[in-house]
């Protein structure tokens, strides 16, 4: 990366961990490209961090190709970028058989293709600036799949695994990437009309974050640590699922 401050693309930006995400980099950024789909709490954001970055608000729906088209449009004025925040993205909780297909397939359109899209728009550019920092936010449900989260899971899953993979390609040309993946985060998606089945109140208090101390751990993580898993509690979790996998598995083969 250049010696100028640098410049982000953050989508989800509106709320919860994107909008996070642009308040923790505003006072190293010399701009942040901010995407999400409400116009109002754009404009609020960048009333927020006037005082520290531009802003530039992209209201877009990334889960339709012509969202996607508007920010590669805005990435090629504004950009290239030094970071990139894949964030955007939404739960819906039922059954595979229950939930509506248009509402499965957006969210396989925006957790997978949006976030591919992107990432494929800005790595030429960080490499041949020598650099620059890639984060996709995973969810520990990659990891832990969970009846009525199918499709939620499944997008997780690929999120993470691109993001190893992608790491691994990157790392001879100084990009950082981190898969992170937060539990249980205060941050309103459970409380959109896809997840009305859900009842987070039977969640323990304890198992909550809050997006500022996801975004946090996940900008204090070492450039070279590709999973980020905000939080001991989920940590532990993750890691007993994954023991219990590698048993069945030994056990399945012997």
């Amino acid at each position: 990366m250049s010696n100028s401050k640098p410049v982000a693309l953050v989508t989800g930006a509106s709320s919860g961990i994107g909008r996070e995400f642009c308040l923790q980099l505003s006072g190293s950024c010399e701009r942040i490209i901010a995407v999400a789909r409400r116009e109002e709490e754009l404009t609020g954001l960048a009333h927020d961090i006037a005082t520290q970055c531009e802003l530039v608000p992209v209201v877009a729906d990334l889960a339709t190709l012509e969202g996607v088209g508007q920010s590669l449009e805005i990435l090629r004025q504004k950009g290239p970028v030094d970071i990139l925040v894949n964030n955007a993205g939404f739960g819906a909780f039922g059954s595979v058989a229950q939930l509506p297909m248009d509402v499965q397939l957006d969210m396989i359109s925006l957790h997978v293709i949006a976030t591919t899209r992107l990432c494929r728009a800005v790595i030429p550019f960080m490499q041949e600036a020598g650099g620059g920092r890639i984060i996709n936010v995973s969810s520990v449900g990659a990891f832990v799949p969970l009846a009525n989260n199918a499709v939620y899971s499944a997008t997780k899953s690929y999120l993470h695994q691109f993001s190893c993979a992608l790491a691994q390609e990157l790392a001879v040309s100084g990009i950082a990437v981190q898969s992170l993946c937060p539990g249980y985060t205060r941050t309103g998606i459970h409380d959109t009309q896809t997840m009305a089945d859900f009842d987070s109140s039977r969640i323990p208090e304890e198992m909550w974050m809050s997006a500022a101390d996801v975004v946090r751990q996940s900008l204090d993580s070492k450039s070279e640590e590709i999973l980020c898993i905000p939080g001991a509690i989920n940590q532990n979790m993750v890691t007993h699922v994954l023991q219990q996998q590698v048993d069945q598995l030994v056990h399945q083969f012997e």
